[in-house]
């Protein structure tokens, strides 16, 4: 289920285009206008992955990103393929690239390698429920730091139940879509909370995003179970060391309980 959308906005963060996709400007990230926030990209590998799967009734565990280089706002084009086929584990590989030459077809721009497993019924541990308060008692808010008002940050519903996007330090936050993924499809769970994780890091900054960069060059996330329901949850603080390199951790949540745990290096330098 999706929240209603504000007026105005598009409909899709991605636009089918032949065998690619058009970024709409529900993609563009906090540092560039002209270039797509990370959470887009990187549920746009996930839909891609999952499509080539041979386990279609598996789990995806893990999923590992590597962020090569700048996704620019506009065509892109995902290539996916099993590199470790098996029955019950699995391993697939999606790569996305921009533009339409031959030489940019050549080029990834970001990477996805995700371990999938197919389920079995087993005495699970004891789930501890969700130790922050849920989407009602929490507050609505909106970024203040994108440079244009239609961005990433209008992709989701924004629910804070405790920090901040505009004050620095750890924070927690609730959200559901307010688009879909891909134009005229539903965005999965999954999905959604890939659109969401990779904002960890910016949710819990701990630097002036005027007077610092902080960008993420990979994003781990690691699963027990498959996310479900409309509203995800992301516990995020970041941590930066005195020679130019940050970490996000962050638990994850649906409304039942935890799900997993996500994982960021960040790259930081003075503005």
């Amino acid at each position: 289920m999706t929240a209603a959308r504000p007026v105005g906005l598009p409909t899709a963060l991605y636009l089918p285009d032949g065998d690619g996709f058009v970024a709409t400007d529900l993609t563009i990230g906090p540092w560039d206008p002209g270039l797509q926030h990370a959470g887009p990209v990187a549920a746009l590998l996930a839909r891609g992955a999952e499509r080539v799967t041979a386990i279609p009734d598996g789990q995806t565990v893990r999923l590992a990103y590597d962020i090569l280089g700048p996704v620019p706002v506009g065509p892109v084009r995902v290539d996916a393929r099993l590199l470790r086929p098996g029955r019950r584990i699995e391993l697939v590989e999606a790569v996305l690239t921009a533009g339409g030459s031959p030489v940019d077809r050549e080029r990834p721009l970001m990477r996805l390698t995700a371990w999938r497993m197919r389920t079995s019924a087993v005495e699970g541990t004891a789930d501890a429920g969700v130790p922050l308060p849920g989407p009602e008692e929490s507050c609505p808010e909106t970024a203040a730091f994108f440079t244009t008002d239609v961005a990433y940050h209008r992709a989701l519903e924004w629910r804070f139940a405790h920090g901040s996007f505009n004050a620095p330090g750890p924070a927690a936050a609730w959200t559901r879509p307010l688009c879909a993924l891909v134009d005229g499809e539903p965005m999965s769970p999954l999905q959604h909370l890939l659109v969401m994780t990779d904002a960890a890091s910016g949710i819990s900054a701990v630097l002036d995003w005027h007077r610092a960069t902080f960008a993420n060059v990979d994003l781990t996330v690691a699963l027990v179970r498959p996310p479900a329901g409309e509203w995800l949850g992301l516990d995020a603080a970041t941590t930066v060391g005195p020679a130019g390199a940050g970490q996000c951790f962050a638990d994850l949540y649906d409304a039942t309980g935890r799900i997993g745990r996500s994982a960021q290096a960040l790259f930081v330098e003075a503005r």
